[in-house]
Formats: C-alpha cells, structure tokens, sequence
C-alpha cells in the first residue's frame, strides 16, 4: 500500500508538472554541424571586438536561460562522425560512426522525428547542406553507410514527412553499388511534394502544397547553399528555410510539430579551419535561433527550443596568448571562394599572373596589408605560394574534407588565423565537448551535463512523444 501511496503521488507531481510547465508542443531543434563551445565563443568574441568592447556581445543562443555542454562519442569511437553523432541525436541511441539510422548490429531504429509524426505532428527536416547529407539523413534514413546518398534519398520518400529543405540531394541517380536509378526528383514529385527553387518560389508557388522540398535556387550551378560569408541576394539562408518550415508545418495544424534545423556548414569551414567563415555560419545560424525565438514568444508555454551540435570540428583554440579576433571583418570570402577568384585572375591573365596582380586581389577579399598587418614572415609565405603556383603556372592543391583549394587560397587563410591568434589542431573531427542551449517548456530537462543520446530522449519527454 505505501508504494502505491508514493507511485500516486508520484504521477500526480508529474501531472501538476506538466500542468505548470507545460507540454511541447512546438519543438525547435537545432544542431550547428561541427559546433563546438570554442566556435561559439570565438563568434561572441568576434561580436564583441567589432563594438570595441571585450566579451560583451551574446548570440541569442547562449542568453537562453539553461546552458551545458555534450559529449559526443560513437558507439565505436572517441571521436564520433556526423553520421553516429546525428544517429545519437536523432534517436537515442549510440552506433557505429558511418551509420544512419541504424543500431551497431544494424537493426533500425526509431528516430525522434518518425515519432513526432506516428504521434500526429507534423515534421520537418532541414539543412544548408544537402537533405540526404549524414545529419538530416538520420532523422529519416536507415542505412549501412553515410555515403548511400540514392538509398538515403528513398528513405526520405518513405518517411512522408511534411517539409524538407536544403542544399538539394547528392548523387540522385546512382546506387551504392553504382547501379544507374531513375532521377529522384520526378519520385519526389510523384510522392505530392512540391519542389520550390529558391524563398520567393516557395512564398509564390507553395501556399496551397501540404508537403514542400525547398532548395536553393539553381543549386546545381552554385554547388549548394553558399556560405554565409559569400552569399547574394538571391541564395537561400537557414532564416529563410526556418520561416518556411514555420508557414508549411503551422498551416491549418492544431496538432503541433517537430522541426530539426541544421548549420550544416559550420562543419564544412571547420574543417578546411576558415576562421571568419565559420563566424559567419554560426551568426547565420542564430538569426535562424531568432526566428524561432519570434515564435517561441507567442507560444511560449508550447514551444521548446533545444541547440547543440553533434560534434566539434577542427580543435579550435580561441586565442594563442591573446587574441586579435577583430582582423577577420576584413575577410569579405570564404577560402574556397578566393580560390575561385584566384582561378579567374589565372583566366583572365592568361595565365602570366603578376605578384602586385595577387597583391590587388588579398587587399580586396582578405584586407591584407591595408586593413590587416602582415609582418615579413606572412609576405614571405603568400608570396612563397605564389611563386610556386602562379608563377610557374602550376596548380597546386590544398585538401580538406570539403575542398580542394588553391595553395594560396590556403595560405591566404593560414595568415588570417595567424594575425588573428586563433590556433586549429585538427581539420578533422575532436572529442571536445559541444554546447546545448534550451528554452521553453521542458526546458529543465537539459540543466545538466548530458550525453548525445540524452538530449532526443528529454525532447521525448517534454513532448510526450
């Protein structure tokens, strides 16, 4: 009898609880790709150097009211891949790095966003990386390896999920096994979804559509979302997608939903170690934050904001004995960008390319010289790089993860993070620990440090999934 007594007075706690705190029924979840607590704070720093002031300036993000950090390894490895990691966030559940969706013994699991939707909510998956890329992959996708974009690219069209948005689909018509498919795209549209190119198609065309693809406008031309630090006018931003998703997944919808929102090119600049590049994709991804938080305010005892990463990249040290973070306003493009100016200087030159000629293009795009110092030892370096490239009208390569840029491009951006103190140990993955960020209903859930896999497993409870 007095086990019963405390079991009753235990579901009646959790009862009045839930009747105070209340229940998600919106739910906002973030991962910054590659997002460690260092990409954070060089962002604040940076921020703050820009007023002139020193530690100062908050990113949405960090003012929410619970704070902690993550830890991030796979099931196989200290040093998880985005694949385990989203696999973690997505379902709970630790696996093997390389895997989507699926257990160590590659036996499916349950995502967090397949039972939102099983639970009556609507769903969205999105991105500024491509849509079957290994962190969206894993809130619908179930397979052996990241890499099988087509199988992956199926298993969105089975998930009938309401909204997806990104840089487009990798290798649309090719198996794992390289068998030739069909395009994936008319399968997309076959399956009711409308494919909107671009915020202003989908704003004109995609009012009326119950389920949505949104992707970058021309996304086959301009390889995907560009960064933040090189976009027009006319690319698509995560604030954007975010807005979208809000429309498509609030249109007549009593029920609530569940929508993951990804920085996916935090990573990408991590791992080529592009200082200014990833500070402008966290900004990017915080005015997104912001957007939600617009929401939340309207919502605000329905609606859970949840913000971490799956993984750090790059080691990222904030500062070697001081810092002089300030110096990468004057970065104007991103390092793969300034390889494609390079190009064209080559192109337009005919390939007699003259040092003053690579002078020019650094004072534009990277502000050496006129903006930024550079002492002897970092003139010697870009002009070493020039000589061996340029001046001898060889191509030479530098390889990360996500690019193959120019030597000088390289260098270029080495110098930057020199002049700027910023030290990068790896252009892989680490161990570090990433930040979470909540607000909203639930939020007390995430008031500790957590494992990966505890944070879909609080979102379930706060949104009784």
């Amino acid at each position: 009898m007095k086990n019963q007594y405390l079991l009753g007075v235990v579901a009646m706690m959790f009862v009045f609880l839930q009747s105070v705190c209340g229940q998600a029924k919106y739910v906002f979840f973030f991962i910054g790709d590659g997002m460690g607590i260092n990409q954070v704070n060089i962002t604040e720093a940076y921020l703050s150097s820009l007023k002139g002031e020193r530690g100062s300036a908050s990113l949405l993000m960090t003012r929410f009211p619970v704070a902690s950090m993550v830890a991030t390894f796979s099931a196989n490895a200290d040093v998880t891949d985005s694949a385990a990691s989203g696999t973690a966030l997505a379902t709970g559940t630790k696996t093997n790095n390389g895997y989507i969706g699926v257990d160590p013994e590659l036996k499916r699991l349950e995502s967090i966003a397949e039972k939102a939707k099983k639970a009556g909510k609507r769903v969205g998956i999105t991105s500024t990386v491509p849509v079957n890329h290994a962190t969206p992959a894993a809130f619908y996708g179930h397979q052996k390896r990241r890499n099988m974009y087509y199988e992956i690219a199926r298993d969105l069209l089975l998930s009938d999920f309401d909204f997806f948005a990104g840089a487009g689909l990798y290798n649309r018509d090719i198996l794992y096994d390289k068998t030739k498919v069909p395009d994936i795209y008319p399968q997309i549209e076959q399956a009711g979804y409308t494919i909107s190119k671009g915020y202003d198609d989908f704003k004109a065309n995609a009012g009326k559509s119950k389920k949505v693809l949104l992707v970058q406008k021309n996304w086959e031309e301009t390889g995907g979302i560009p960064y933040a630090i090189d976009r027009t006018d006319e690319d698509l931003t995560l604030k954007q997608i975010t807005e979208a998703a809000i429309d498509a997944l609030t249109r007549d919808n009593k029920k609530g939903f569940f929508l993951m929102l990804e920085g996916g090119r935090i990573d990408w600049a991590a791992h080529g170690n592009d200082a200014a590049t990833v500070i402008k994709e966290v900004i990017d991804m915080d005015d997104a934050v912001k957007v939600a938080y617009e929401f939340y305010k309207k919502h605000p005892k329905e609606t859970l904001i949840v913000i971490t990463a799956d993984h750090e990249t790059g080691g990222l040290t904030a500062g070697r004995g001081g810092m002089n973070i300030g110096v990468l306003q004057y970065q104007k493009t991103s390092q793969d960008k300034l390889t494609e100016r390079i190009n064209e200087l080559y192109a337009s030159k005919k390939g007699n390319v003259a040092w003053d000629d690579v002078k020019n293009l650094l004072i534009e795009t990277m502000g050496f010289w006129e903006n930024v110092p550079v002492s002897w030892k970092h003139e010697k370096i870009l002009r070493d790089a020039f000589e061996e490239t340029l001046a001898k009208k060889r191509d030479i390569k530098d390889h990360n993860l996500y690019a193959d840029n120019s030597l000088l491009a390289a260098k270029a951006k080495q110098v930057m993070n020199d002049v700027a103190k910023l030290g990068w140990s790896t252009g892989s993955h680490s161990a570090d620990f990433v930040p979470v960020f909540a607000i909203g209903a639930g939020q007390e859930l995430f008031m500790r440090k957590m494992d990966n896999t505890d944070i879909p497993k609080n979102i379930m409870k706060a949104a009784n999934y």
